[in-house]
């Protein structure tokens, strides 16, 4: 049988004070309160714990005797619910990230996040695959997608852009591009997400076959660029330090929207919890200070 945990808390407050009155000024009841949750325990117990002598109070050696068990059993139960909490605010936080955002786009600005939040141990599984929370520790992910994920809730973080890229020596070589047609007589580096199809008509050029090594990775295509094996059409989000510094360049002044942005997702559960708050609202803040294209 359970132990009536409310009159054990009450037999703690009045054995430490020796007062009835004072142990239920600290519990904030009422004296008429902690006799009653006192006498249930004795009841429940078969014999008293305390000498009551007028306003005098004792311990018996039954209440002495149970007094050290009750204070260590509170104290855990008080370190349990405080370390709960905690963990709530800070401690591990396991949140699974796209191989590829997470090298270019969130690897560098990481450095900010540990330095502000030291409480909170962020751990990353770099993986594409969508995690099953229900199975795994996650406590969130980082995708790309149009925002609809079942049984999850999604925030939009930001958008993306593609664009053709490549290699200042491999622009230099072919010469300038004047038209999207122009692109079909070099080689086009192509990704699984096959997205040179709809960024050619937008472009008004004409589509089909396209020569060009294909990979399975954003980032292997982006290395690629930089040497000089072809033209890649990447996310803005991959390529935006490269082109800053100069490892890549644009060869066409199109930028064509993506249907699919990056979300921060989450179970319902997770999602307001203070430490997932605290690492998503940072990452908004990234997003927000990050620059979308600015044509050549």
């Amino acid at each position: 049988m359970r132990p009536p945990l409310n009159a054990l808390r009450t037999f703690e407050a009045v054995a430490s004070h020796l007062s009835f009155s004072k142990g239920a000024e600290a519990l904030n009841v009422s004296p008429a309160a902690v006799s009653s949750q006192i006498r249930l325990l004795e009841d429940r117990l078969g014999q008293p714990l305390f000498h009551r002598q007028g306003r005098n109070v004792s311990l018996t050696e039954a209440g002495q005797a149970l007094l050290p068990g009750v204070k260590r059993g509170l104290a855990e139960l008080i370190q349990a619910v405080n370390s709960l909490e905690e963990d709530r605010v800070g401690g591990v936080l396991n949140v699974s990230i796209l191989p590829s955002f997470l090298q270019k786009w969130l690897t560098p600005r990481l450095a900010d996040f540990y330095s502000t939040h030291q409480n909170i141990d962020l751990r990353i599984n770099a993986d594409s695959a969508m995690v099953s929370f229900t199975e795994t520790d996650f406590h969130a992910a980082i995708r790309f997608g149009r925002g609809q994920w079942p049984d999850l809730e999604a925030s939009k973080l930001l958008d993306d852009w593609a664009l053709p890229v490549c290699s200042p020596e491999m622009l230099a070589r072919i010469g300038s591009i004047e038209s999207a047609e122009e692109l079909t007589r070099h080689h086009l580096l192509h990704g699984e997400d096959e997205l040179w199809e709809t960024w050619f008509k937008m472009a008004g050029g004409t589509t089909g076959h396209r020569r060009g090594p294909r990979f399975n990775d954003s980032v292997s295509i982006v290395v690629a660029a930089e040497q000089g094996l072809g033209i890649a059409l990447a996310r803005w989000s991959l390529v935006a330090a490269e082109l800053a510094s100069g490892r890549l360049v644009r060869c066409f002044p199109l930028e064509v929207k993506s249907d699919f942005a990056y979300y921060f997702v989450a179970p319902p559960h997770y999602f307001d919890m203070p430490k997932v708050s605290i690492f998503r609202a940072w990452l908004e803040e990234c997003c927000q200070a990050f620059p979308t294209p600015v044509p050549d």
